[in-house]
């Protein structure tokens, strides 16, 4: 491993330092991993989720920022029992200090893990920078993916097991599968290092698709880790109006819930219980939702139809998202979005 490290970080002298701590401090606990918690269990407590902090300002100034402590107290009450932390770390880190994480934007990690961990919500560090990285999987884009999480290791190797890291969210591009497959062997080993027993989410290349799960290769021998994947279908619907895809001007498609549109549901999602049983790993649902600017009662409908799907197969969830867009809470109006709250966290009778 301090062979990778030196080939990838190419002399960086602040991170060979901290590999090399880590090594005496481990004993040389890299070269072999204890299973810990039991990945289907961690997934159970994941349960139902929501990503979080991903798109908000907070990461640049915390008196700028939209979510709020309270915000951790109103999920957990409304019945969440996990939190994604979505990351862009990217851009607060550079060359010319060796990419070491800005203080301040370790500040806000730590108090955004802290305060949800104080609600008893599960958490997800997830790097989010796949664009970064699915757009250039080489040089100064790989420095920086290895650097985090050197950095995020050592940082939260004495978290709580209900801490898990998410390697990387959608890898896609020119990050292959057959790339992502390379870069998560190596990326594991590293976390592994400081962290023998966290548990690590890894998703399938092509954007964490379903269809894709038979390319991800995994370890045998290391049994703490739980698999992700997306589902936004179908995405005419989904993304309907969205101004970053071709559907920015495609608007009025309904989900009615039919008998056909809930057996594209379940198809997909019995292709993952296939892969899961014959692979025995567990399944996490990272991301799923559908735009605002859909009709809100087909967004209602699908919403319910995906959870359940998922639950129904012991799977966890997060919700995509809080805020920004997708929106579960309406920072604005300090108000649930309550038709999706309630399609995802139905009421009891």
């Amino acid at each position: 491993m301090l062979k990778t490290a030196i080939r990838v970080m190419k002399g960086s002298k602040l991170l060979l330092l901290v590999g090399l701590i880590s090594l005496l401090d481990t004993g040389g606990a890299a070269a072999q991993t204890t299973s810990g918690a039991d990945a289907f269990t961690q997934n159970r407590r994941l349960g139902r989720g929501v990503n979080i902090l991903g798109y908000d300002p907070i990461w640049w100034s915390r008196e700028r920022g939209r979510f709020k402590a309270e915000y951790f107290q109103k999920l957990k009450a409304a019945g969440f029992n996990s939190v994604r932390i979505n990351l862009h770390p990217f851009r607060f880190m550079n060359r010319t200090n060796d990419w070491k994480l800005q203080p301040a934007w370790l500040e806000t990690l730590d108090w955004a893990v802290n305060e949800a961990q104080k609600q008893g919500l599960a958490v997800i560090l997830d790097l989010h920078e796949f664009n970064a990285i699915g757009d250039n999987p080489t040089g100064e884009s790989k420095e920086k993916l290895f650097a985090f999480w050197w950095q995020i290791s050592a940082h939260f190797q004495q978290a709580p097991t209900t801490v898990c890291f998410e390697v990387l969210n959608e890898p896609f591009g020119k990050l292959t599968p057959e790339l992502w497959n390379e870069y998560f062997a190596e990326l594991l080993v590293l976390i592994r290092k400081t962290n023998p027993t966290r548990t690590v989410i890894v998703g399938p290349g092509h954007w964490n698709a379903i269809s894709h799960l038979e390319q991800l290769k995994l370890p045998e021998d290391d049994r703490n880790l739980i698999v992700t994947v997306h589902f936004y279908e179908p995405f005419a619907f989904t993304h309907q109006g969205t101004s970053w895809t071709d559907r920015k001007d495609k608007l009025g498609f309904d989900w009615k819930g039919t008998p056909e549109e809930i057996a594209a549901i379940n198809q997909a999602f019995d292709k993952a219980v296939a892969w899961s049983k014959s692979t025995k790993r567990p399944i996490f649902v990272g991301e799923f939702g559908a735009y605002d600017r859909g009709p809100m009662n087909s967004r209602v409908r699908w919403t319910a139809a995906v959870a359940r799907a998922a639950e129904s197969r012991g799977w966890s969830w997060a919700y995509w998202q809080f805020d920004s867009d997708f929106i579960l809470y309406d920072v604005k109006k300090e108000a649930w979005v309550e038709p999706i709250l309630n399609a995802l966290i139905p009421k009891s009778p």
